[in-house]
């Protein structure tokens, strides 16, 4: 063992600063930067250690550095959704379309399970960072996001809500005779001691978001309570989300400044104005326009019309939950694109949204969202350039990750 040692030295002294120092080169043919529309060509990427090392049209490709050919590609940040439920699979079949079902037919355990297939299935589409706005169960999208931390299993970075907190009664209509079948789904919490211990219990548990209900019942959170979330959820460095379906329901969320709107169907130009002055982010979940009826579908496309006219932020959140046979949680998540380009929304704005925006919402901007020096190298790559054809973005051919390879 002593003679064998020496020689396991030299092993070491001879591969492992090798293996330290490996570079990755990627030969990029073009590169978009959503942030300022601009395109750049044959530029090399550096990566090293997880995070891009140099950018730019001269910079030297280090000898022994692992290098990928995207020549004939176009190269932009990793895309980002910022409404998602990963560990929830509505069975249209099963379930009739209402979630509520799911949740009493599919245990916690078999939800993360899901959890998994879907994280990788939205990372082999392009999307490198998410935020999961709860319908998680009793917290499995914690579980799901310490799983892809840590390594376990591959996925995009979660932001996870961990239980919707909302009004007696959340999106469901129960019954008095079985009270509980909505928790741990939701949080309930009416009052301000409910509303502080539901968020507590949250950040306890893993959420970096609160996701409220504002409405959905009859009684609705006023201007005041949603203040009074908004204030104890920044004690411990967090934004509010807030689920506004209704007109009502909006307004008093942009009033009161949340961090974003989520879905905010049904929204008055005044209340976009509010949004706009409050710096509040519209996460339209504009993809549920594909299941509407002729009307419905109108009211969606003229919301997202003039939320752009009128100059809101907005960042691209789905909402995606049901199960569609032949496609993948990823590619069911990118058709989300199809009302903005119905819209005509510009193709900078929509990307803006799906990398920048959604990154400076999500509070991760000085990591990752931007292909500049420091920043996780998370990297896609598209046949075309999506500012000219944003088509392309659902032909994602590559994945980079963190530095690492997902798809190539």
């Amino acid at each position: 063992m002593l003679k064998r040692f020496p020689m396991f030295l030299v092993w070491c002294f001879l591969f492992c600063p090798v293996a330290l120092a490996q570079t990755t080169a990627i030969r990029a043919g073009r590169i978009v930067d959503p942030d300022t529309g601009a395109t750049t060509t044959n530029q090399i990427i550096l990566v090293e250690k997880g995070k891009i090392a140099a950018i730019g049209a001269n910079v030297a490709i280090p000898s022994g550095a692992t290098v990928i050919d995207l020549s004939q590609a176009t190269v932009l940040p990793g895309l980002f959704d910022a409404h998602t439920h990963l560990c929830l699979s509505v069975n249209p079949q099963r379930d009739h379309g209402n979630y509520y079902f799911t949740t009493l037919l599919d245990p916690d355990s078999f939800r993360a399970i899901q959890g998994v297939a879907n994280a990788r299935a939205m990372l082999e589409s392009g999307f490198t960072t998410v935020r999961d706005v709860g319908n998680e169960g009793n917290f499995a999208c914690s579980s799901l996001r310490r799983a892809i931390s840590q390594g376990l299993v591959p996925g995009p970075t979660i932001i996870n809500a961990g239980r919707i907190i909302a009004p007696y009664g959340g999106q469901f209509h129960l019954q008095p005779d079985k009270p509980k079948l909505a928790e741990p789904e939701y949080f309930f919490a009416d009052t301000r001691d409910e509303m502080i211990k539901a968020i507590r219990e949250n950040v306890h548990y893993g959420a970096g978001v609160i996701k409220i209900v504002v409405d959905d019942q009859r009684y609705i959170y006023s201007v005041e309570d949603i203040r009074f979330m908004i204030a104890e959820a920044a004690r411990m460095g967090l934004k509010l989300a807030a689920h506004a379906w209704t007109g009502p329901g909006a307004h008093n969320a942009a009033e009161a400044g949340v961090a974003s709107i989520e879905h905010g169907r049904i929204m008055s130009d005044d209340d976009l104005r509010l949004a706009k002055k409050n710096n509040v982010v519209l996460v339209g979940t504009d993809y549920l326009v594909l299941y509407e009826d002729k009307t419905g579908h109108q009211i969606w496309i003229d919301r997202l019309t003039r939320a752009h006219k009128i100059g809101v932020t907005m960042a691209y959140g789905t909402d995606v939950s049901d199960i569609v046979p032949g496609q993948t949680r990823g590619t069911v998540a990118i058709s989300g694109i199809d009302p903005w380009i119905e819209a005509k929304i510009p193709a900078q704005v929509l990307l803006q949204a799906m990398t920048a925006n959604a990154a400076r919402l999500l509070g991760v901007d000085k990591d990752r969202g931007f292909l500049k020096v420091g920043q996780a190298a998370d990297i896609i790559a598209t046949p075309d350039n999506p500012l000219e054809k944003v088509e392309t973005l659902k032909q994602v051919l590559f994945v980079m990750k963190n530095g690492t390879v997902i798809k190539k």
